[in-house]
């Protein structure tokens, strides 16, 4: 499923972390380790499979109300699934 209605949520081989060392969150996947700005992280800390894209948009939208969270948020939550780290 895709668009509005999809529950993102991260693939099964992938894990949100927090490096208390280092301030930063992480997605840790079995080849690599991706450091998340705190934009993506505060997008991918959402992505749980509850929430559909218009319920995350919804919860951005309203902590960051002058940010373009309409247009971003969706396009990256595709690109992220294209990479394989959602599902």
């Amino acid at each position: 499923m895709s668009g509005p209605a999809w529950r993102p949520e991260l693939a099964s081989s992938i894990m949100f972390r927090h490096d208390g060392v280092r301030g930063t969150d992480l997605l840790v996947m079995p080849e690599k380790v991706v450091v998340l700005n705190d934009q993506a992280a505060a997008v991918i800390r959402l992505c749980d499979g509850s929430r559909t894209v218009t319920e995350i948009v919804g919860e951005l939208s309203a902590r960051f109300p002058t940010a373009p969270v309409a247009d971003d948020v969706p396009a990256f939550l595709h690109r992220v699934r294209r990479e394989g780290w959602l599902r």
